[in-house]
């Protein structure tokens, strides 16, 4: 086995990583597929998307330590410590990578939850959720759709920025951690506690769960 593999404290879980390789796989997957005007695979993935962001949602409360919201999301007091370097970040996102996150997380909830609702030009494909709003609304979800996703764009090229700046400009690898769950933590830095994959297990069935439901109109 390689030695990146080896190296270092176990820092990112195998749920974490797996949630974040789907996005970036489905992220093109679903811009190719409206592009295309396949709406019937477009939606299926959008199903599939929505499912994985409750999941990590849930991993963010229930999770391994770096993956819960609690301990790496700060106050603005937090925040303005870490940015003047009166606070040291603990192993995982720092304060001001939170930031990131909880963008990332709140965009794509609101892009799936609108996509439940939204309808097509032609009035013709609809959300399975669209039976709940009226035709002007779900005209105004088929914007704000397509506006969320250009912001979603933005937000992932200014995420690969940060990447190439990290590595370029402070050496720290952050591709490689997600890659392979490990990162060999600065001196005095506890390794953090990982779940059990129960907990994993659970969170994917609820997530799964609740995507299916919601795809087949949340029947009664």
């Amino acid at each position: 086995m390689p030695r990146a593999r080896e190296a270092g404290a176990k820092l990112w879980d195998w749920p974490v990583r797996l949630i974040h390789w789907s996005f970036v796989a489905l992220m093109p997957m679903l811009w190719w597929t409206a592009q295309h005007d396949n709406i019937s695979l477009h939606k299926r993935l959008g199903l599939v998307m929505l499912g994985l962001v409750v999941a990590r949602l849930m991993w963010g409360v229930v999770g391994s330590e770096p993956a819960r919201f609690a301990r790496f999301v700060k106050g603005p007091r937090g925040l303005m410590a870490y940015l003047r370097g009166r606070e040291k970040a603990a192993a995982g996102h720092n304060p001001l990578g939170a930031l990131s996150v909880l963008a990332l997380l709140g965009l794509l909830l609101a892009e799936v939850v609108l996509g439940l609702v939204t309808q097509d030009v032609d009035g013709i494909e609809s959300g399975p959720l669209n039976y709940l709003v009226s035709f002007d609304v779900a005209e105004v979800a088929r914007h704000l759709h397509e506006l969320v996703f250009n912001l979603l764009l933005g937000l992932i090229a200014l995420h690969l920025c940060a990447i190439l700046y990290y590595r370029l400009f402070k050496r720290d690898n952050l591709l490689t951690p997600m890659v392979f769950g490990r990162k060999a933590l600065d001196e005095g830095m506890a390794a953090p506690a990982m779940a059990p994959a129960w907990r994993a297990l659970a969170c994917a069935v609820v997530a799964a769960a609740l995507a299916w439901w919601l795809g087949a109109g949340a029947p009664h």
